[in-house]
């Protein structure tokens, strides 16, 4: 998968990830005590969706585009702060628009230019550090922090034939060094060939208590198409299983046109063995 997030932002998969996102942050903001948060593959965080990559492939029409133009109070959280930040915000954006005084972000992007727009993004900021480095690396060096509360995002760009297995061991290494942490990984669903052993190689790691989050336009079938996107969520916040629901029943009433569309909320040890 040859992947430029310019080309894709805004787009299904966007919208879901970051509207359970979103929700997260808030849950962790529940106590007073300040939050850490570590996104480690951060992109540029913030795209204009009229750019030549977006006019290309047109995908955020049938995302954030279609979630704007039939609003759903379920979604105003999430749609308010794509509102009052403009353009699309990535992840590192939508997170320190919601950061309180005292939280902390770490935002780790690879790719020279990528990283370059995202220091520039956040010049002068004390609450955020943009590191150029690898963000599988960043695991180990960042984590665990000294807030010892936290949330990290691992949305990595799916451009190698390993990522579904580098995933699943960056979970491990990312548990291992902050196992109260709530650890959020994104992934792409094109067919089940690939999300199966996936799950199984989490289940043999210790990590049937968490939760599986899919979203899918239409069923995985098709390994040459993205049909859906996948969230596996460890250590979720308290009410997280009761209030995601209500989210992805919003975005597929908006979003997934298709016949055979669905989502599903479901711990792992019980996650598409079938």
């Amino acid at each position: 998968m040859n992947y430029r997030h310019a080309f894709h932002a805004g787009n299904f998969a966007d919208c879901v990830k970051h509207a359970l996102l979103v929700w997260l942050v808030r849950a962790l903001q529940r106590k007073d005590k300040p939050a850490f948060f570590l996104d480690t593959h951060a992109g540029r965080g913030r795209y204009d969706l009229e750019s030549a990559e977006a006019r290309r492939t047109g995908e955020w029409r049938d995302g954030i585009a279609r979630l704007r133009a039939a609003p759903d109070p379920v979604l105003g959280d999430y749609l308010g702060v794509v509102e009052q930040l403009g353009l699309y915000p990535g992840s590192p954006l939508l997170i320190r628009a919601l950061m309180r005084a005292g939280d902390r972000l770490a935002c780790c992007e690879w790719h020279a230019e990528e990283a370059a727009a995202l220091k520039r993004l956040f010049a002068g900021d004390p609450a955020v550090a943009v590191h150029r480095r690898d963000g599988w690396e960043a695991l180990g060096a960042l984590l665990p922090p000294p807030e010892r509360r936290g949330l990290t995002l691992i949305d990595p760009p799916f451009e190698a034939e390993d990522e579904f297995e580098r995933l699943a061991d960056g979970l491990r290494r990312a548990h291992r060094r902050f196992a109260t942490g709530v650890l959020a990984a994104w992934y792409p669903i094109k067919s089940r060939a690939r999300t199966r052993p996936f799950h199984a190689l989490l289940r043999e790691s210790g990590f049937a208590e968490a939760l599986v989050v899919e979203f899918c336009l239409r069923p995985p079938l098709d390994p040459a198409r993205l049909n859906g996107s996948g969230l596996i969520v460890v250590n979720p916040p308290f009410g997280f299983a009761a209030a995601a629901p209500a989210l992805l029943a919003a975005l597929h009433t908006r979003l997934a046109t298709e016949a055979g569309g669905f989502y599903a909320l479901v711990p792992l040890a019980e996650a598409f063995v079938g």
